[in-house]
């Protein structure tokens, strides 16, 4: 039997995000592009005869009653019965509150990992169900590719999106997002498209953005000023808000080195972070189980 396994978490980017309406119990719903990026936490699992979740190093300043990795796992351990625990590292390199699902994608790998070491065999389905009550990103990453999403981000369709790469800013300071979703100003009523719609045309097209930028622009004044930072080094380029921020993207043409987008992130204001990535078409959680 396993005892333990180690698995890549992936961050994602919304490369249109449009809310068009709010249910009656507070959820937004959501139409979204979402995908994958080869920008990693890394989730290690290791089987324990405890009956007990152990994280020895929690999340900076994230006790463990809202830590998802841990609240992930007790969940399908009650919800499956088991009668051992495990330990969790996590390793953290994506950044916290910046609109890339990091939190949601530790929380799926720790789904993940322990489906496969627990030997349990429940269905993607049951995985995603338990995942939602947790948080809305997490059957996005259980999904495993990318996708057109709907509801308030369980409905999901494969997208199959053209290999590109990002350059990826992170400005220094995070956004809450439920302080995003609470703004007067947010924009409720995008009217729907249907994915015939978004693949018919290109997310570059001006008619796709994220309505929750303008809100998170005026919590989080950086996110402005890293849009205008991609525009000066990068002037032909669509740039975009991910999520709900702060975290800011553009695609960079695959004519453009990586020692040329190097040159550009040395030119990074103190305390920013900057990284070119690739499309995935796969979580690559799924590669160790």
């Amino acid at each position: 039997m396993t005892k333990k396994i180690e698995l890549y978490a992936p961050a994602k980017i919304n490369l249109f995000l449009h809310i068009i309406g709010q249910r009656d119990d507070g959820y937004h719903q959501l139409q979204s592009a979402f995908q994958l990026i080869d920008w990693y936490d890394t989730v290690s699992l290791e089987l324990i005869e405890a009956d007990e979740i152990v994280r020895p190093v929690g999340a900076d300043g994230v006790n463990a009653e809202n830590d998802l990795v841990v609240r992930a796992a007790r969940l399908l351990k009650k919800y499956a019965s088991y009668p051992y625990g495990v330990k969790i590292h996590l390793e953290k390199n994506i950044p916290m509150g910046a609109g890339l699902g990091g939190g949601s994608s530790d929380a799926a790998s720790v789904l993940i990992g322990l489906n496969h070491l627990w030997g349990l065999g429940l269905r993607q389905s049951e995985l995603a169900h338990l995942g939602l009550q947790l948080g809305a990103d997490i059957p996005f990453f259980l999904f495993g590719q990318n996708a057109f999403v709907e509801g308030i981000g369980e409905q999901l369709k494969r997208l199959d999106l053209p290999e590109e790469q990002f350059l990826v800013i992170f400005p220094g300071q995070s956004v809450a997002t439920k302080d995003v979703f609470r703004d007067d100003t947010l924009t409720r009523n995008h009217a729907p498209i249907t994915i015939s719609d978004f693949l018919a045309s290109s997310w570059k097209d001006p008619k796709f953005g994220n309505d929750l930028q303008p809100v998170a622009s005026k919590i989080c004044p950086e996110v402005n000023r890293a849009l205008d930072w991609i525009a000066q080094q990068a002037p032909d380029s669509v740039k975009r808000m991910t999520g709900s921020g702060s975290c800011v993207f553009a695609a960079i043409p695959k004519t453009i080195s990586a020692p040329e987008v190097d040159r550009m992130l040395q030119k990074l204001p103190s305390g920013w972070v900057g990284r070119l990535v690739r499309g995935l078409k796969q979580n690559p959680a799924y590669n160790s189980v």
